[in-house]
Parts: C-alpha cells; structure tokens; sequence
C-alpha cells in the first residue's frame, strides 16, 4: 500500500473546544500502548541497550520509554477501541488526517519519551527514529501543537527529575531525550548531588524555556549547555547564550564540550564514563561566553582562512570580536574576554582597548540617534 497523502496542518489549535481531560487521558492510553509495544520489539530495545539506557527497557518508571510500531494507524485502531473518537485523537497530536479523511498515526517506527506537563500528565511525545529508519527520515520529531501541549513552554525531564531540581542540582541543557536519560543513569549510583539534565525538544530554546531554567533552585549555581560537538551544536550554543544571558541569570552560564561526533549518551558507554560523564558536566565546564568567542572567530577564519595572517585581517577579526566583551556579565569578565580575543588572534592589547572603545563610542551614538529620532516623532 503506497504512503497516504497527508493533509497541510490546520491552522486552528489542534483539540480546542474538546475536554482537556479527554485528550490527556488518550496521551496517558498511548503512553502504556507504547509500552507494551516495547516489550516486544527488538530493535529499539537492543538500541536503548546500546545507547547504555538498557534499564529503561524493563524499568517503567519514571520515564515509561516506549515504541510506536511502524503500522500507518495501529495506535488509532487501539485507542478508538478502547474509547476515543477520531476528534479527541486528533486534538491531542496522536494522529493526523489524509485527503481520503483516513487517521494515520503521527508516530510510526520511533522510540517515543512522554513529555508531561507541570501536573505531571502526559501531553506528548518526543519520538526518536527506529534503528532500521533510512536516509533521509528525521532523527527527531515531536507531537504537533494542541490545546494541552506547546513544546516551547515545556521542558523534558523537569517531572521526573523534580526532586534533584528541588535539591538544588545544577541544571543542563541537552539536545535530546537520550542525553537527558543519560545524565540522569550517571548519577544512579553516586550519592553526591550534581546536575540535572532537561531538553527543549529541540535545540532551538525559547524564551519562556529559559525563563523556566533561570527561574529553577539550582541555577543560582549557574546552568549548564551541553550540545552535540557538530556545527547545529555549536549554533545551539550561541542561541542559548543570547537568550539566557538576558535579563541577567542568577549564576555562570557554561557549556560541556565533547569530542566531535559525541554526546552524552555516547560518552556513558565508554569505561567508567558515568565518572567521565559527571567530570564533563561539572569540573570540566568552561564559561559560556568563552565558547561563543571560539565559535565566532572560527567562522571567521572559515570564511577567510588567511584572515590572522596580517595586520589588516587581525583588525578586522579584532573588530567583529569586541561586541561580545560589552555581553560579560562584569568587569572582570570583560577583561578576561578582552585578553582572550588578544591571544586567539594575536593582536595587541592596545589594538583591542582601541576597538572596544571605538564600539562603545558607536553604539552610544547609535543610541543618542535613535533617542534623538524618537523625541522628534513625540
């Protein structure tokens, strides 16, 4: 049977006018479906094992991982069975609509992690493609926006961790529903507080998704990013420091790095690589901005390769890298920034005391313009 031709997504919130608790309780009925899916599929099962999170195999709580077979309308089929109509599956993002007016299932062939809201009900799914998925077929997806669920006002993993976040952990930010469980395996067996792991399904971190991070016991210790070692990695990072720089957090902000092509969940498997997991974490954490810096000079250098070999591109490097000493969070921070700008490009402290405040001097006159502008229009 070929693939049915879905239809574009609705521009109406999915399940508003239905009852809330109707569509929650078919989240709640597709996350134990899932899991009995689970029990007998080998593949995702020999994945998670892979992946070092074997115990979630036959450990149910709290994280009740799950698999959604590759059938176009098997969970349909299930919860119209037991219950739900084909609105209340629609309204709660578990399946979509064909031209035909057939359901199909939203998640077909995935490992899926129930996302939950701050009651602790299951809104959604973040479901991971099966280990036979081809080329082409996105690693991540997540379940539409309803009337229950917006994947920018939540964050994985703040449930079931709530009592670390209320022990004052740490807080870090992952990319994924695996590395979340993987931080969260490496301190099962260690007594010592240390860091929680949360995933904004996706690397892309609203606002409000930082609000909740700055806004968490921990993070007056300072909060944590630890994304991929690969380009999209490196862009989540600078995406996570403009917007959890402002308004000022309560502690440092800092990044994990990893070796190209790791993650968390990788770094688990190896020997002793709970230890080496925590150590990446916490002790080996280095400021944020420090990475922003790097990131930035080295897409510089990629678009000009030859650019620190003179004067002239040294200044210019030195130019596009002073902004970032005026977003420390204080002077001493500044200064740091400042002195490490000189010794990744080599130029004189002088040379870049003179650009600092050359751009000091120019957004102050931006500013003086644009006040100057609104007053006039007042």
């Amino acid at each position: 049977m070929g693939a049915p031709r879905l239809t574009p997504p609705s521009s109406a919130i999915r399940g508003f006018g239905l009852d809330p608790g109707r569509l929650i309780a078919a989240v709640e009925a597709a996350v134990s479906y899932y899991r009995d899916q689970l029990a007998g599929a080998d593949g995702p099962r020999a994945y998670l094992a892979g992946r070092g999170l074997g115990v979630l195999v036959d450990r149910e709580w709290p994280w009740r991982v799950g698999y959604a077979p590759p059938g176009w309308s098997s969970l349909a089929r299930h919860l119209r069975s037991v219950g739900f109509s084909d609105d209340e599956l629609l309204g709660a993002g578990l399946s979509t609509g064909t031209r035909s007016g057939r359901l199909v299932d939203v998640f077909r062939d995935r490992i899926v992690f129930p996302v939950r809201d701050p009651a602790g009900h299951a809104v959604a799914f973040l479901g991971r493609a099966g280990p036979g998925a081809g080329d082409g077929v996105p690693k991540y997806i997540n379940s539409p926006k309803s009337a229950i669920y917006d994947k920018g006002r939540l964050l994985f993993g703040m449930m079931e961790q709530q009592d670390r976040l209320d022990a004052r952990w740490t807080p870090v930010l992952v990319e994924g529903p695996v590395d979340v469980l993987a931080v969260w395996l490496s301190y099962a067996k260690s007594g010592r507080p240390g860091t929680v792991a949360l995933a904004p399904g996706g690397t892309v971190l609203t606002d409000h998704q930082a609000g909740m991070l700055r806004e968490l016991p921990g993070a007056a210790g300072g909060i944590v990013a630890a994304f991929d070692a690969d380009p999209p990695g490196r862009d989540a990072v600078d995406r996570a420091w403009q917007t959890l720089r402002q308004p000022r957090p309560p502690g440092p902000l800092l990044v994990a790095e990893f070796a190209a092509g790791a993650d968390p969940a990788d770094l688990l498997r190896r020997p002793h690589g709970s230890a080496q997991l925590r150590a990446a974490l916490q002790r080996r954490a280095r400021p944020m901005l420090d990475a922003v810096l790097d990131h930035r000079l080295a897409r510089l250098v990629e678009r000009h390769p030859r650019l620190l070999e003179d004067i002239d591109g040294r200044c210019a490097g030195v130019r596009a890298l002073v902004p970032l000493m005026y977003e420390a969070a204080n002077p001493d921070e500044a200064v740091r920034v400042g002195r490490r700008i000189v010794a990744l490009t080599g130029a004189e402290a002088d040379t870049v005391a003179i650009a600092a405040l050359t751009h000091l001097e120019e957004s102050l006159y931006g500013l003086s313009f644009r006040l100057g502008t609104a007053a006039e229009v007042w």
